[in-house]
């Protein structure tokens, strides 16, 4: 409700990696939106733990969107987790899934040993 007050002009559940959890905010905004007769679109984006292409429960790309599916997502994706090249073949298997836009914002790379990332911006612009 805040975040409408506030002016939001779209609702995004994200870095989801556990789909329970995203269904409990899908519901919840499904229930708000419907009580309050308005029609504002909600992105849904997901998190793979590693190049399992897998959530922390389990769920493959594609598995993930089945289960939020129902709540029609305008846009669904993936983030955080993998540099931009590890990405690309999940976000294929997604976007064939898919029966909406798809989103996609990776890591700069996975993690050094100093817990920083090494790819630029100029690095991810080529991938």
């Amino acid at each position: 409700v805040g975040l409408i007050d506030g002016g939001a002009d779209i609702l995004m559940v994200e870095t989801i990696f556990d789909t329970l959890n995203a269904k409990a905010a899908l519901f919840a905004i499904g229930e708000f939106l419907e009580f309050s007769g308005l029609d504002i679109p909600v992105f849904v984006s997901g998190t793979l733990v590693d190049q399992s292409g897998r959530t922390l429960s389990g769920q493959t790309g594609e598995a993930f969107y089945a289960s939020i599916r129902h709540s029609k997502p305008m846009c669904v994706g993936l983030n955080c987790a993998l540099g931009a090249s590890h990405m690309k073949p999940f976000v294929e298997r997604l976007s064939s899934a898919a029966e909406c836009f798809v989103h996609v914002y990776s890591n700069a790379g996975l993690p050094n040993a100093m817990g920083g990332y090494d790819d630029t911006p100029a690095d991810m612009a080529e991938q």
